[in-house]
């Protein structure tokens, strides 16, 4: 199993849950010393990890290499890495729009090129996606984030057209709602008030489970969020009403009080503080699992993660 994008939110969940069933895990990331802490989480299971930018000419091809090497193929490449700015399309640098544009899209492009070949290779192999609804809506303030995952849903529909031929090839690509990780709080600003999920909003060990899930049972495409669907079809049949509400509604949920100076977040460096599963966008329900509360406790945990 290779993961791009192992040292943080769904990437790191993801990690560990391969690692939980004993996998055998090959993990990238920028951060090393992340990646590192993310080795020892997952103890149980033979892990490589190697530091890989996958916006780097060749990192992607090092990343297959060193995979096959060290395990003799890839049944499984899982492809998270994502970074995001926020601000309004003509006052994001355009700098930041076109890094965010080759992280979220064309890195992803590119391990679906490499993955391929391996594939092609060997006959057989998953290749699983992390989009996002924002592939099938858009939402102000994050058009570099929004343009990518909506190229990212027409690449991955595309090249499951072209995988007709090859039905021992797969291509799956999941897409979440709303998820609790540190991306938000990482991305690039330059609106001066700090994103965040707007409600409801999922744990990063539930996409993790519809990634496992489709490494078992391939599917194209999969939906991680209650409300997904309820917002598809307003953008897509009421599209006047959602662009009346789509604004205030980002603004009221989508966006913190917190204010912040114009930033780069983690779009051209890694920041390895502040990497983790979690955002603290929901709360730690493992200290409810204790106590008088503990059923209680335990039965909002396992709907919410």
């Amino acid at each position: 199993m290779v993961i791009a994008g192992a040292t943080s939110g769904i990437g790191r969940a993801t990690a560990r849950a391969f690692a939980d069933r004993g996998d055998r895990l090959v993990l990238a990331a920028r951060a090393a010393q992340t990646l590192a802490e993310v080795r020892a989480e997952c103890a149980d299971a033979d892990v490589l990890t190697v530091p890989t930018d996958v916006t780097e000419p060749g990192a992607l091809d090092a990343l297959a290499d060193a995979a096959i090497d060290r395990f003799g193929r890839v049944d499984v490449w899982v492809h998270t890495a994502a970074v995001m700015a926020y601000g309004r399309f003509d006052e994001l640098p355009e700098r930041v729009f076109d890094q965010v544009v080759r992280t979220d899209l064309l890195a992803a492009a590119g391990a679906v090129r490499v993955a391929l070949r391996h594939f092609r290779a060997t006959g057989a192999g998953t290749l699983i996606l992390t989009g996002s609804v924002l592939g099938h809506i858009t939402a102000p303030y994050m058009s570099a984030y929004v343009a990518s995952k909506w190229g990212l849903q027409g690449l991955a529909r595309t090249v499951q057209q072209e995988l007709r031929d090859s039905p021992k090839i797969r291509l799956c690509l999941v897409n979440p709602g709303s998820v609790d990780t540190p991306v938000y709080q990482q991305a690039a600003n330059y609106l001066g008030r700090i994103g965040r999920p707007p409600p409801p909003v999922a744990g990063a060990r539930r996409v993790a489970r519809a990634i496992v899930d489709c490494a078992n049972r391939p599917r194209r495409e999969v939906s991680v969020g209650r409300l997904n669907v309820v917002l598809r079809a307003g953008f897509t049949m009421l599209p006047g009403v959602y662009d009346v509400l789509v604004g205030p509604l980002m603004r009221l949920a989508g966006l913190s009080g917190r204010s912040v100076a114009a930033n780069d977040g983690s779009v051209f460096a890694p920041n390895p503080a502040g990497e983790a599963v979690r955002g603290g966008h929901l709360p730690d329900l493992r200290q409810l699992v204790s106590g008088p509360a503990g059923v209680v406790g335990a039965a909002l945990r396992r709907r919410l993660s």
